[in-house]
């Protein structure tokens, strides 16, 4: 199915359509940290029916759950991910449970988002660890993994946010982390897109990235702005606007949808990218993460919790289409130039990424076979993006008018993600 036909969108009950399966909990699971259904009560299948569902929920008492998602606000590109993620569980859960959203981490920014999970200020929120290296090393390793995911307009998003769930499940060293920190990964890596760079000056032949001051935000960041010869500069993307707009920075190494939601490409219209063979490193940055709360609601609950992260899936890959479409939009409004990389800058790209990952192989945290893991979940996704028919409806430069937010059904790819990577550490 290519991005323009018609489709329905994600049914918010779309899990119950499911055959059931049942799986016994293993090392890792959601929950683990604080024991998962410690809260009590009995538990459902995955893939019950609505009816099993109420009668497993009959008895218990509402709650009220704080979530702080990405979005800045309900107008946000980003809110729809959130809205529906509110949807399904309030409806899964017959209104039991309240999700009260939480925008524009008006309760905690993202250098404190675990402290108020683990303190109780929030029961669910959306984090950075990339922007922590010290407590999620194993984070950082895996971001560093993934330069070789292909990347395009959107079916390059879903690879990656496949492959972002895959690697994040299956490696105990990550998992272990979030639960040092207090907290439960919901979904211990969520990609919400591609790097790309973002210039207030057009060129990216070698010689333009010598002397520029570039945004980074994270450790492989600063490794290929080196690789350039430009200087890399750290801040959140919350202040890349400003620096951008008073020449303190001359580019930012972002992603386009929070790049089209702060409006940096009226400051900055001039965006380069790379081709599969050179894809910039670190795309992994999120997390969905649960707080200490999670694992004294009732198991009924905390599954019900759980596999909303089917919603997910296609929530952040619909909206990272909508920011890259926006963002070309945008860009094209302003006079910018929006161009695959030099020749010779891809070749210097290339190289660091290749350093860089021998580098996570060298080091051995998420194991001695990492390149292979993810390169064969690189074709395993890949293959199932293809089976099920999804395509892009053209070129990255011309987005902005092929892609039409909401066409493209990813229902039946975001329950096969979620069943073949989070399933077995559903709370149990």
């Amino acid at each position: 199915m290519s991005s323009r036909s018609k489709t329905r969108t994600l049914p918010l009950l779309a899990l119950a359509s499911s055959s059931a399966l049942v799986l016994s909990g293993c090392a890792g699971s959601a929950g683990s940290g604080g024991g998962a259904g410690s809260g009590g009560g009995e538990g459902f299948e995955y893939g019950a029916s609505q009816e099993e569902v109420d009668a497993a929920i009959a008895d218990l008492e509402p709650v009220t759950l704080k979530y702080q998602p990405p979005a800045a606000s309900q107008n946000s590109v980003m809110a729809p991910a959130a809205l529906g993620y509110k949807e399904y569980i309030e409806e899964r859960s017959g209104g039991k449970i309240e999700i009260e959203i939480i925008w524009g981490q008006a309760i905690a920014g993202y250098a404190e988002v675990d402290d108020a999970l683990a303190d109780g200020r929030l029961d669910l929120a959306y984090d950075l660890p990339i922007y922590n290296p010290s407590d999620y090393p194993s984070f950082d390793a895996a971001a560093k993994s993934f330069s070789g995911v292909p990347i395009s307009p959107m079916t390059g998003e879903m690879v990656m946010t496949a492959v972002s769930a895959d690697i994040g499940w299956s490696s105990e060293s990550l998992l272990e982390e979030y639960e040092a920190q207090g907290v439960t990964p919901l979904t211990p890596i969520v990609s919400s897109g591609g790097y790309y760079a973002v210039c207030a000056e057009p060129g990216s032949q070698p010689d333009d990235w010598k002397g520029r001051q570039i945004r980074v935000a994270s450790t492989s960041h600063h490794g290929v702005a080196n690789a350039l010869g430009a200087s890399p500069v750290s801040m959140e993307y919350v202040e890349v606007f400003e620096a951008l707009q008073r020449g303190t920075v001359d580019c930012t190494f972002a992603q386009l949808l929070p790049s089209a939601e702060s409006g940096i490409l009226e400051v900055a219209p001039n965006i380069s990218y790379s081709t599969d063979e050179a894809s910039m490193s670190s795309r992994a940055v999120g997390a969905e993460l649960a707080g200490s709360s999670f694992a004294n609601l009732p198991l009924a609950y905390q599954q019900i919790i759980f596999d909303a992260a089917a919603t997910s899936y296609s929530g952040f890959v619909g909206i990272t289409a909508d920011g890259n479409a926006e963002s070309v939009r945008q860009a094209k409004e302003a006079g910018g130039e929006i161009a695959v990389f030099d020749p010779g800058t891809e070749e210097l790209i290339k190289e660091e990424n290749a350093r860089q990952r021998q580098e996570v192989v060298d080091g051995g945290i998420l194991g001695e076979d990492i390149d292979a893991r993810v390169s064969e979940s690189i074709e395993t996704w890949s293959g199932a993006v293809e089976e099920l028919g999804f395509e892009d409806g053209g070129s990255f430069e011309e987005m902005d008018e092929w892609w039409e937010s909401g066409e493209a059904d990813m229902a039946p790819m975001a329950e096969r993600v979620f069943e073949e990577t989070a399933l077995p550490h559903r709370p149990q």
